[in-house]
């Protein structure tokens, strides 16, 4: 039986777990990737081989791309393809419908990617969303702000996390923005700016059926971590809690609704202040900032390899899970190599590994040990470690 190909598609640095139990799984290995991370420390022994494509601050000529592995699969006939990062799953949605490979094809794509069309789609199905409008018809927008009362966030229809997003204080300072954006406007949303505390769910998906999922809380809103400067922190929640059995129905549900067949998802809630919960986005990959490390220690359930074995495979069973808590906090660092070793309580199980970055992750049994931590913890960093940077308007390394 001839083994499987599969090609890997990542414009950052991240996926080395899921291409190392790719090989695991006897699967011939290709990654597609940028130029800039040439010497990024790939899992080579686990790679076939690597392909580079030209970019600028991560940006690919797609034309050129759909060229490129069009020539590849001259001699390579290419079975999968998977965005490894949200930056890449449009990338992979147009190979595939080019290819005629399966997965995931644009249509599906655009509610994983476009923050526009997936709130649209939620709110057909009736999950609560926060009131939005597309900038693009000038008297929609202006009834929008005559019936909801501001602050704003405009958002970037196809960034990932808080990247280009701006808080809107009065309808002055949205025109303002729009004329900035200029000819840019389409490509953005205005959503009603609640505030409240922020929740997201790790699932992973087979056949339409969320098989598992966990539910974690935010310290901070990630963006209030991105533009104010904050120590990031997430940790899983109090199992059986009415809040959980909430978002994790929530999600089963909005998975359902955005029809996603197979593979992973990272997805984002809100709660305002009377106890309603809104969803916020979706994406069809593993989240970021470390937080499938995050799910791992407190699960014995990596995210990465899952997604790997599901893809490969026809026949797929989800590995039992250990019911432990955990949390993760991550900041900016004013050393080069923070010195993490005075952080040594039983519980610390992973510790960040990254120039002028400070993190680690605890874990336990008791959800009462995690939370007295993190506050000890949190109060550490910033006095030892903490350091801040203005977010990018555009993705960088």
């Amino acid at each position: 039986m001839r083994k499987l190909t599969v090609l890997c598609i990542s414009s950052y640095e991240k996926g080395f777990d899921f291409m190392k139990q790719a090989k695991e799984e006897g699967s011939r290995v290709l990654l597609l990737t940028s130029q800039s991370l040439n010497d990024a420390p790939w899992p080579k022994e686990s790679i076939d081989e690597i392909f580079y494509m030209p970019d600028v601050k991560k940006e690919w000529n797609i034309d050129h791309m759909i060229n490129a592995v069009s020539f590849l699969a001259r001699r390579e006939q290419i079975d999968r393809i998977v965005a490894l990062d949200d930056f890449d799953v449009e990338k992979a949605a147009r190979l595939r419908e080019h290819l005629r490979v399966p997965g995931m094809g644009e249509t599906t794509a655009r509610y994983f990617r476009d923050k526009l069309a997936m709130r649209m789609k939620a709110e057909e199905e009736g999950i609560n969303v926060p009131p939005f409008v597309h900038i693009l018809n000038y008297d929609k927008i202006k009834k929008y702000i005559s019936e909801i009362e501001p602050p704003y966030v405009l958002k970037p229809r196809m960034q990932a996390g808080a990247i280009g997003i701006k808080k809107i204080k009065n309808e002055s300072e949205l025109w303002n923005n729009l004329e900035i954006l200029g000819d840019r406007q389409s490509f953005f949303l205005l959503e009603k700016f609640i505030p409240g505390n922020i929740y997201h769910v790790d699932s992973i998906i087979v056949n339409k059926e969320v098989l598992f999922s966990v539910a974690s809380q935010y310290g901070l809103p990630p963006m209030e971590v991105a533009h104010e400067g904050r120590v990031f922190s997430s940790r899983t929640m109090k199992r059986g809690t009415k809040d959980e059995r909430k978002l994790i129905s929530m999600n089963d549900h909005l998975l359902k609704s955005l029809g996603l067949l197979k593979g992973v998802s990272h997805s984002e809630f809100i709660k305002d202040a009377d106890g309603k919960f809104y969803f916020l986005e979706t994406s069809a990959r593993v989240g970021g900032a470390n937080l499938a490390d995050l799910v791992y220690y407190a699960t014995g359930v990596n995210l990465w390899k899952e997604w790997a074995k599901l893809e490969l495979n026809d026949k797929y069973r989800i590995p039992k899970a250990k019911n432990e808590y955990a949390a993760i906090l991550q900041s900016l660092a004013k050393q080069e190599w923070p010195d993490m070793n005075s952080f040594n309580d039983p519980e610390v199980a992973w510790r960040l590994k990254k120039k002028y970055h400070a993190g680690l992750i605890i874990t336990s049994p008791s959800y009462e040990r995690i939370d007295e931590l993190i506050k000890i913890y949190t109060e550490r960093f910033y006095n030892e470690f903490f350091a801040s940077a203005p977010v990018p308007e555009k993705p960088t390394e």
